[in-house]
């Protein structure tokens, strides 16, 4: 894996911010900017309202989202690296599809763990037109994400997982095909953990002694017993029973030394193919893992619906 510095090609975000554009179509983030030491409009990120209306801004602005919020309290997702996560994924599919990148609703996607701010389906369907399907276990969060829908009138089927123990059972119904599956997966694997983390974060932005994070992010969106690992293998051990219902299962890796474990498991469920793809923000490196159970030679077949 080569390591980058910037975001992908198709990035909207790739050069930065501009805040005259934002600001003259979300006239309310003009409250929450300040100049940066070079005389440059910026926001501070230390705080969790400024976060939230330039997230708004950018996707009224970028993605034609008129009305977007989410709960006080619920993850307030960086959106350039989100962005980024959706283009790799249109070029991984555009790998079986004779090099070109998929667009329109024939091609389908499944977001597990969508979260209150349903922020990769309004993006997904923006860039490319995909059909997205968004799943997550907090009853909260998928009431967030259908007032959005609501607000927007946008047509994306959301479901609630009733077992925290699965990823994608109940999440996969019969008849369900799927192009693609993303997830962003609690990274850490308990509360003081994420704490931890959340300091950390603070001090990094210039603000040790705070107690909120800029963020966000409920209990079930930063952790689970096992963290992302224990996810992550579980996505994989799941994936199984969906291998002819779905062509790639990804997931976000955010430590890289969880890699080796979970390559492993992924060779232990005798896959056909997988991928390791690196994405990076700045000095921010990225990946997710890719797996497909379909062997490289049928692949244009599912990607065109011919394969049953």
């Amino acid at each position: 894996m080569a390591t980058k510095t910037t975001l992908h090609p198709r990035n909207q975000h790739r050069e930065g911010y501009d805040f005259t554009r934002l600001v003259a179509n979300t006239p309310a983030l003009e409250a929450f900017t300040t100049l940066n030491p070079k005389g440059q409009t910026t926001i501070r990120f230390q705080d969790p309202m400024a976060v939230r209306m330039l997230n708004r801004a950018l996707l009224k602005t970028h993605y034609g989202v008129e009305d977007w919020d989410i709960p006080e309290n619920a993850l307030c997702p960086p959106i350039p690296g989100r962005v980024d996560y959706i283009h790799c994924l249109a070029d991984l599919l555009a790998g079986d599809n004779k090099k070109q990148i998929p667009r329109g609703p024939k091609y389908k996607a499944l977001d597990i763990g969508t979260g209150a701010s349903l922020v990769y389906p309004l993006i997904g369907q923006s860039e490319y037109g995909w059909e997205f399907t968004g799943t997550d276990t907090d009853p909260v969060a998928i009431t967030s994400a259908k007032q959005i829908c609501d607000r927007n009138t946008l047509n994306i089927p959301l479901r609630l997982q009733t077992n925290r123990e699965d990823t994608l059972k109940g999440a996969i119904q019969t008849g369900d095909r799927f192009h693609v599956i993303l997830c962003n997966p609690p990274f850490h694997s308990s509360m003081e953990e994420a704490n931890r983390g959340m300091k950390r974060k603070w001090r990094n932005l210039g603000e040790g002694k705070s107690s909120t994070l800029n963020f966000g992010g409920q209990n079930t969106e930063l952790w689970c017993p096992g963290g992302e690992v224990w996810f992550i293998s579980n996505m994989i051990q799941q994936s199984k029973a969906f291998a002819k219902q779905c062509l790639w299962f990804t997931s976000l890796v955010s430590k890289k030394d969880n890699l080796p474990l979970l390559l492993n498991n992924l060779e232990r469920a005798q896959i056909a193919d997988f991928k390791v793809v690196e994405m990076a923000q700045g000095q921010k490196v990225s990946r997710f893992i890719a797996w497909t159970y379909i062997q490289k030679h049928k692949r244009p077949a599912f990607m065109n619906g011919s394969m049953k």
